[in-house]
């Protein structure tokens, strides 16, 4: 039953994002001009399309699964969220959501260390200090390869001596 809670959110959600957003882009003027090139809002109108396509299918094929099954009830998906709010699962998610909040102040360096710790400890890892080392390591390698070698703009941070520590791993390239 949370499968199917989950897909008709994600179903709604997504079609209220193509009729009040991808809808809604403007359009620079040099594209209006040429016909023949494909304006930016095509790509994300033709994914959410797939994608709308893709969860009405998922959600046909689960109501069909679960057809008289007497664990797709409601009362049933009631007494099993219980059990999901105590799962890794959730863990996982409310760890994702503090890191989109923490993201912008720190830095992708910080955030991206601090959610491989987290996660690897979510997991079982024992020893937290190998574990430390390598989400370090780790985000500052994978701050140096999308800055410095690919140019993709990475939050730096906020705080002061974070925003600066993530100018110099990107002059390091």
């Amino acid at each position: 039953m949370f499968e199917l809670i989950c897909n008709v959110l994600l179903f709604v959600f997504l079609g209220f994002t193509y009729f009040t957003h991808v809808l809604e882009a403007k359009v620079p003027k040099s594209y209006l001009k040429n016909p023949n090139v494909l304006h930016p809002s095509v790509w994300p109108k033709a994914i959410i399309i797939l994608l709308l396509i893709c969860i009405a299918i998922n959600i046909y094929k689960i109501i069909k699964k679960n057809k008289g099954n007497p664990e797709f009830t409601f009362s049933a998906f009631g007494k099993n969220s219980v059990a999901f709010f105590k799962s890794k699962m959730f863990l996982g998610m409310v760890i994702l959501i503090v890191a989109s909040f923490i993201l912008e102040p720190l830095g992708f360096v910080v955030t991206g260390a601090l959610i491989m710790f987290c996660y690897g400890m979510l997991l079982g890892e024992k020893k937290w200090w190998r574990l430390a080392i390598i989400a370090v390591v780790l985000g500052i390698a994978l701050h140096i390869a999308f800055s410095g070698l690919l140019g993709v703009n990475l939050p730096r941070g906020t705080v002061p001596f974070l925003r600066s520590f993530s100018l110099f791993l990107e002059n390091l390239v």
